[in-house]
């Protein structure tokens, strides 16, 4: 049975849900599933902005049909090419054959990687470019370019009538939507915050000056609802959303505060990691994430190292060289650019430390992160003059957040 709701008088949303979902991307956690958002302008053209992943397919493909309650499907316009947003896109186009595509050149190229046709697909194709509109009667879609938010042939596309951006990837969020479409349907700090961080930071993190070149385009618009192709449907008071997105794309801390990442095989590292937080927490420090890497997903610890300005990193040494966690999580930070953070060291190992050296090696790939001189080194366990250093490192950290 269908399952749709009315964004606008004009505007359906067409979307569904998957929680059976483990892995996005199979990469990312999902523990509470995601959305795949679709949306139908009804005017006196029709148009389809996105499709759906095969998952939801069926769900999809029902809604599309009650949307349209008879209709043709005059224009099925492509903002994202990625499966997620496009592998029922030959179904679509099979059960209606008077559709035309609406996408750019890259975009093209890509359907044609993903799908062969059995017509002329150039003859069903309208082909726009930064600026360029379509008029469908009392609405007039413009389409912007956003490369590389997330992929190269991303493009939104603006309604002007219902001051409307179709955002494609940007202004996701993780989660299915449980019975509600918009967000102020819910309690955003409580409810949204934390999975559009992570979304934003885990999806398109890497890409954050390419984000702000669609900020700046999205400047000279009169936005009034934010439809993306994951998570809710932002409206009214949307400078919100869009003022997290221009400080995580700046790689700005939102927030004075410290994640300790820590890998221990045995506790000793974990005890120091621990004894940092005492102190931390003694000297006033009162944002203080801890995280055991070799249990937590990178996906949510690298969300907090966008949170955070300071960074604490704890582990032994293994094989002569990183732990393998801590490796994969300073690797994840450096692939996404993150910057602009203060950082302390700690390294353990019985007879060789080596974990500082490397952690420290991958840190210098990264941009504009300052690493404290206050390296601890421990040898097996925690002794007295280690916690000393260790009091003295947190006595850093602190006074750097002054």
């Amino acid at each position: 049975m269908y399952c749709t709701r009315k964004l606008t008088e004009d505007i359906t949303w067409l979307g569904a849900n998957d929680r059976r979902l483990a892995l996005f991307e199979s990469a990312y956690p999902i523990p509470e599933g995601i959305s795949y958002n679709a949306y139908l302008l009804s005017d006196e053209k029709t148009v389809l902005l996105d499709t759906a992943d095969k998952a939801v397919a069926s769900r999809f493909l029902e809604n599309l049909a009650h949307a349209l309650n008879g209709r043709p499907l005059d224009y099925l316009v492509i903002n994202h090419m990625e499966p997620d947003h496009s592998a029922t896109l030959e179904e679509v186009l099979s059960r209606h054959p008077e559709t035309k595509l609406v996408l750019n050149q890259r975009t093209l190229a890509m359907v044609r990687q993903f799908f062969d046709f059995d017509f002329d697909l150039d003859a069903r194709t309208l082909l726009v470019k930064e600026g360029d509109s379509l008029s469908t009667g009392r609405h007039t879609l413009t389409f912007l370019m956003a490369p590389m938010v997330h992929w190269p042939e991303v493009m939104v596309t603006y309604d002007s009538a219902d001051k409307v951006l179709f955002s494609a990837d940007a202004f996701g969020t993780f989660g299915a939507l449980n019975g509600y479409i918009f967000a102020d349907e819910v309690d955003f700090t409580r409810d949204l915050l934390l999975p559009a961080r992570r979304y934003y930071t885990n999806i398109v993190g890497k890409y954050g000056t390419q984000v702000l070149s669609l900020l700046s385009k999205a400047d000279a618009l009169d936005i009034r609802m934010i439809c993306p192709l994951h998570g809710p449907v932002w409206r009214g008071d949307i400078d919100c959303i869009i003022e997290k997105y221009r400080n995580w794309a700046a790689w700005e801390p939102e927030e004075k505060g410290v994640v300790i990442a820590y890998a221990s095989i045995y506790g000793h590292t974990e005890n120091a990691a621990d004894i940092i937080a005492n102190a931390l927490s003694e000297r006033g420090v009162r944002n203080i994430a801890m995280y055991d890497v070799a249990v937590t997903d990178p996906s949510y610890i690298l969300a907090d190292c966008f949170r955070y300005s300071h960074l604490v990193f704890a582990a032994p040494t293994y094989n002569a060289g990183l732990f393998t966690a801590m490796d994969t999580l300073l690797r994840e930070l450096s692939a996404h650019m993150l910057q602009k953070r203060t950082v302390a060291l700690v390294e353990n190992g019985t007879w060789a430390p080596q974990s500082g050296r490397h952690m420290r090696a991958i840190l210098d790939t990264m941009r504009d992160i300052t690493i404290l001189d206050n390296t601890v080194t421990i040898k097996s366990a925690v002794k007295a003059p280690t916690e000393t250093a260790l009091r003295a490192l947190a006595d850093a950290v602190a006074d750097s957040m002054r």
